[in-house]
């Protein structure tokens, strides 16, 4: 009789011996005082396991200690702005408080993060006979990146581009510009794409378009649009597409609420216009993410006019609207008081099937029609949303209840309409939170 199978799934060794590592540099402790009856004297390193170390120590000893409800993606809450690093540290040495990626992150922890991730990198290649390859060094340099040490980063590329393999590649540039511009080291970033050449690495259109956006994010559209200019020239050897307008089209349609003063506004506005119809010009077919950017900007500053003559243009184009391209139109009118024809745009969107409402396109008409008194039909949009499966926001939901209180038509409520949100929030809390929160029935008022 065979011998039976065993009901779990045996830890591969390499990926138990990078566990211990890990370990290893979290408590700072030496690699060689390793060992485990499991792993043998001489274990097979893995371009995947030394990969997944230096992965992994931003993530345990980078992260701030107040990050409850952190966001997991690039965005911040405040707009990115370029950093200074000398004034952190000192700001940091007198105990001010910093702002922006690097705010209430432990210096300590960095800093032997930072030690720890250069002596791993180093004691695999010396003491197992590991080579080094594109991925690991492009992971080494990412973890300088993430801990602001710039210097050590210019020096870590050299001695890599020196080596008899280079192992600075033009991917491996683009990805460090992007986590460069994504830290708010814009200028760093700049400088990388500039100093591509001491690494013998050529830039390709992919570079130009992440170095481009590191720019607009920061407000730094003169130097962006000086880059375009230059892939515009004759012969260029790395000419512009469809994307590197609509990084620009949509950087200027975004950021140009950032600054207070409307002529910087409409002249943020007419350079996204004018780069949309150059694009035109030039033969490049817009999609519908150019399209959203352009009518959402065009909305926010109340040109309706030219965002309703664009979505016009969609259909003609071959390019078929989204719910994003009706959110825009519907928080518009919803600002302006026209819940009517928002209403008309969500209706238009279910009908032509371009999209599945969601909560963000239900709250803009509940919140105006509870400003104005249409409670009844707030309520009903309300109704509808949880219908279709999406939960409301919980200021919606108390704001609803508490129009409909102030009518004098709560009896008009359904529990089990009310209870089915309530769950849905908690739940969503909880999710979020990692805690189990309880919030008192808005209907109990």
């Amino acid at each position: 009789m065979s011998s039976s199978k065993p009901l779990y799934r045996q830890i591969p060794q390499t990926i138990q011996l990078a566990n211990q590592i890990l370990a290893a540099i979290i408590q700072n402790k030496p690699f060689n005082i390793i060992s485990s009856p499991t792993i043998s004297p001489n274990p097979i390193w893995t371009s995947e396991s030394v990969t997944q170390v230096l992965r992994s120590i931003p993530l345990y000893l980078f992260q701030s200690s107040r990050s409850i409800g952190r966001q997991k993606s690039f965005r911040h809450r405040t707009p990115l702005r370029q950093r200074k690093l000398k004034q952190e540290f000192v700001n940091y040495r007198k105990g001010v408080l910093i702002l922006g990626p690097a705010a209430h992150r432990d210096l300590g922890k960095v800093n032997v993060g930072l030690e720890k991730a250069l002596e791993f990198y180093y004691w695999v290649e010396t003491h197992f006979g590991f080579e080094h390859n594109e991925y690991t060094c492009r992971e080494m340099a990412l973890v300088l990146v993430k801990g602001n040490r710039i210097n050590l980063f210019w020096d870590f590329l050299k001695n890599m581009s020196r080596r008899k393999v280079n192992l600075v590649t033009t991917a491996s540039m683009t990805c460090l510009i992007k986590a460069l511009g994504e830290e708010g080291l814009v200028n760093e970033a700049l400088s990388a794409f500039y100093r591509m050449k001491q690494f013998h690495c050529k830039p390709d259109v992919c570079t130009y378009n992440t170095v481009i956006y590191a720019l607009c994010r920061v407000g730094f559209f003169k130097k962006a649009k000086f880059l375009l200019e230059q892939m515009e020239l004759p012969g260029f050897r790395c000419p512009p597409d469809a994307f590197t307008y609509t990084i620009l089209i949509s950087s200027y349609c975004r950021y140009s609420m950032e600054t207070g003063c409307k002529k910087a506004i409409r002249r943020r506005m007419w350079e996204a216009n004018h780069l949309f119809r150059l694009m035109l010009f030039k033969g490049f077919v817009p999609d519908v993410v150019t399209y959203n950017c352009l009518i959402n900007g065009c909305c926010k500053t109340s040109r309706i006019g030219r965002a309703l003559e664009l979505f016009e243009d969609m259909p003609k184009r071959g390019c078929t609207p989204n719910r994003i391209t009706y959110n825009s139109f519907i928080r518009y009118y919803s600002a302006v008081n026209e819940i009517d024809k928002a209403i008309e745009m969500l209706r238009m969107m279910q009908e032509m099937n371009n999209g599945v409402p969601t909560t963000s396109s239900y709250t803009p008409i509940i919140h105006a029609l509870c400003e104005v008194g249409r409670v009844m039909e707030a309520w009903d949009f309300l109704v509808e949303l949880v219908e279709g499966g999406s939960v409301p926001r919980e200021y919606t939901y108390r704001f609803v209840c508490e129009a409909l209180n102030s009518k004098g038509k709560m009896d008009m409520l359904d529990e089990k309409i009310c209870r089915q949100i309530e769950e849905g929030i908690e739940s969503r809390i909880r999710q979020v939170m990692k805690v189990k929160p309880t919030i008192s029935r808005a209907t109990s008022d």
